[in-house]
């Protein structure tokens, strides 16, 4: 009897506390699982619901890409890029994405481009900040088509495209008759030039001019016991890169172009116009008709012994 008398006592004095323990438990508990499920719809959409695979809807190709291969086919891969996009996610649909890369709800330049730098800020592209595309309000997306299977700007034959889209008068500099071979894409835009730029001017991928052109002519780049001053001044003195009616990209055929610097030289001092070609006399078929490149052969620089004229 005693011992019942010490049990009721002890359920009358601890029960209450068990039972608010209990219940302080069970609404903490209901509360976070309330909490998680909001927080679980807030911060998912379902873009793939309705942006479905269809053939009137091509942006399903970045599956395609290495872009659509990093989250693989879900949700995160559009996240990754256009944000969580909830507003957008909700019916009616009226609200545009978070980051919009599309004609319907232009997003700033610099937005769309932060996005890309999130990942792509090394190399190539570490100094997209301060260049000359940046500067002119281009983003990423005005030369990438990242959806695309294939992107054309990374075509060695389509690249020169995309570029000419806004370079026209280099466009027309790589028709004429003596040209680098852009056009048939054994020479690229990129090849000379980084176009998410570089500290160096023109954007090009060597800090000078003459660095760039040595790239490819290394046997132009002496050093030379007789040197020809401009070709170590600055390629451009004489050439046109892009392209010249003129053989070997000059900017004006012989002798008129070295006129402009040798006006008197060991010739004559008399500027050639080309007028009277046949009767000029002074060794008019090889001056004018061959030019001085007939006899002083190694213009860029030479190491003959004798050579001093750049002649042999």
């Amino acid at each position: 009897m005693i011992k019942k008398i010490k049990i009721a006592k002890a359920l009358n004095t601890y029960l209450p506390s068990m039972l608010l323990t209990v219940l302080l438990v069970f609404t903490t508990n209901s509360v976070l699982a309330e909490e998680t499920t909001v927080d679980e719809v807030e911060t998912e959409v379902n873009c793939l619901g309705c942006h479905q695979e269809t053939q009137e809807t091509p942006i399903h190709a970045i599956w395609q890409t290495p872009h659509g291969k990093v989250f693989g086919k879900s949700n995160q891969t559009c996240v990754a890029c256009h944000g969580p996009s909830l507003e957008h996610g909700k019916v009616p649909r009226d609200n545009s994405p978070s980051l919009s890369f599309g004609p319907k709800w232009p997003s700033k330049f610099n937005e769309q481009s932060a996005v890309c730098l999130d990942c792509h800020e090394k190399g190539n592209q570490l100094m997209w900040l301060s260049g000359v595309h940046n500067d002119e309000e281009l983003s990423c997306l005005s030369c990438h088509n990242i959806h695309d299977r294939i992107d054309d700007v990374l075509v060695r034959l389509e690249q020169s495209e995309t570029c000419f889209t806004c370079h026209k008068s280099v466009q027309a500099s790589a028709h004429m008759p003596s040209s680098h071979p852009i056009l048939e894409g054994k020479t690229t835009c990129v090849d000379c030039h980084n176009p998410h730029g570089n500290i160096s001017e023109h954007s090009l991928n060597e800090p000078t001019v003459n660095d760039t052109c040595f790239s490819c002519h290394a046997e132009k780049r002496g050093p030379f016991l007789f040197e020809h001053a401009p070709v170590a001044e600055e390629c451009t003195i004489c050439h046109k890169p892009h392209g010249s009616v003129n053989a070997s990209l000059l900017k004006a055929r012989g002798p008129f172009l070295c006129q402009q610097c040798h006006s008197a030289a060991f010739h004559p001092s008399v500027q050639h116009d080309g007028s009277g070609l046949a009767n000029t006399g002074q060794g008019s078929e090889f001056l004018l008709g061959k030019n001085c490149l007939n006899c002083h052969s190694q213009i860029h620089g030479s190491n003959h012994p004798s050579g001093s004229r750049l002649t042999r």
